[in-house]
């Protein structure tokens, strides 16, 4: 699968988790299945611990937190001293 069919999976709606994007039909946010990830949480444990999701979900996620960043604007910060 590639990026432009996994991220119909994530929705973002104000109702749901304050407009977080989540796994679409569910209140998971794409903020924590990124972050257990980089915490080293396998895969299949992520899978076991939300039996709703499926490993397609995982991965949008993952291109959905790439997508943003890719989309970021950054701005240099000025620093004095």
């Amino acid at each position: 699968m590639d990026e432009f069919d996994l991220l119909p999976r994530i929705t973002i709606n104000p109702k749901v988790m304050v407009g977080k994007p989540v796994i679409a039909g569910s209140r998971i946010p794409v903020e924590l299945i990124v972050k257990m990830l980089s915490q080293g949480v396998l895969e299949q444990e992520i899978l076991d611990e939300y039996p709703k999701l499926q490993l397609e979900d995982i991965r949008a996620a993952l291109a959905y937190a790439a997508r943003a960043l890719a989309l970021e604007e950054i701005e240099p910060m000025i620093v004095t001293a």
